[in-house]
This record gives structure tokens, sequence and C-alpha cells, in this order.
């Protein structure tokens, strides 16, 4: 023989305390939360981090622009950490020709390896300072993606922590209530029968 027990915080029973109703009412809305809300709170916030990513690297391509250069000099000397990626580890004088403007010479980032004479892609701003490429579409979707999924997780940790607490909580007031209950029944179990 089987006994029903599922669904019993749902059902009337002598058993059921307040306490119960609640956590089962808690246990729904943390179920609604976490599948529902959580993935729509790490959606809103990457399509939000795609935008502004998106708009911040179509204003660095406007503000940057590439010249193919070549490596002259000495070899190129490395960057220090802060100012370097893998990349683009070295500093070195490049040379190139710009229409209208005759033959520049300039300090850039060039890829690590290069070598003096080597022609190499280097991007400047507008002031001529040596500057990183923009950011293209694989790293506008990275930073969407990782942008979603951080808000997502810290989202669902947020929800599991507040039901975490109130677990906690409802634990509380159930042993109260227990011990009220018991305070009302418990005389009549513990008198010695004469």
């Amino acid at each position: 023989m089987r006994t029903g027990v599922r669904g019993w915080r749902w059902r009337r029973n002598p058993l059921r305390r307040r306490s119960d109703v609640v956590e089962a009412w808690t246990v729904l809305i943390v179920a609604v939360l976490l599948f529902v809300v959580t993935p729509l709170v790490g959606v809103a916030a990457g399509l939000r981090a795609h935008d502004t990513a998106r708009s911040l690297a179509a204003t660095q391509r406007a503000e940057r622009h590439q010249v193919r250069a070549r490596v002259i000099g000495a070899p190129p000397e490395r960057l220090s950490s802060e100012q370097s990626d893998r990349a683009y580890a070295y500093r070195a004088q490049v040379r190139w020709s710009e229409p209208g403007r005759g033959i520049r010479t300039a300090w850039a980032r060039v890829p690590a390896g290069t070598r003096t004479g080597d022609t190499v892609s280097v991007w400047f701003d507008a002031r001529g300072r040596s500057v990183a490429p923009p950011p293209g579409d694989t790293a506008v979707w990275q930073h969407t993606v990782t942008v979603g999924l951080v808000a997502a997780g810290g989202s669902a940790a947020l929800v599991l922590l507040g039901h975490a607490v109130e677990r906690r909580i409802a634990l509380r007031h159930r042993l109260a209530e227990w011990e009220r209950e018991w305070a009302r029944t418990g005389p009549r179990w513990t008198q010695p029968r004469a």
C-alpha cells in the first residue's frame, strides 16, 4: 500500500502548519524566478551590453585608422605588462607613406616576433598615437555572452541566497509552532496515570 505524500503542503491536513504553506509557495516562486526571470535578466543584460559594445566598436573604428608600415631601426622594445596585450607586445619605430602627407615615422605597437624590415598593420588614433585595433564582431559577441552569463548567474545566486535565508526563517517559525503545540499537548502525554 502506497501513501500519497506529494503535494501534502498544498492539501488540507492536520499536520500542515502555516510555515509549510509559506514554504510551498516560496519553492514555487523560487522555481519561477530561477527558470523564467533569471534567463530573462541574462538576455536583457546581454542585449544591453551588445548595444553598448557595438556602438563603442563603431566609435573606435571611426576614430582610428589602420596603415601598413615597415618596421625600421633597432629591434622592437618590449612594452610593460600594463601597456601591452599578448598580440601586440612590442613597440617599434615604423615608417609608412600617406597620400597627401608624404612619408611618416612613428612609434607603434607591433605584433610579437616582428623583425626590422617586416611590414605590419598598425593602428593610430586621430592624434597620431599608436592604439590597439578596434574590437571586431567576435569580441563584441564574447563581451555580450560574458555579461549575459554573469548577470544570469548573479541573479540566480541572489535568488538561491534569498531562498536559503527564507528556509532558515521558516525552520525557526516551524520549530516555534511545534514548541507551542507541544506546550498545549505535552502535559496530557507526560502526566502519570493512576
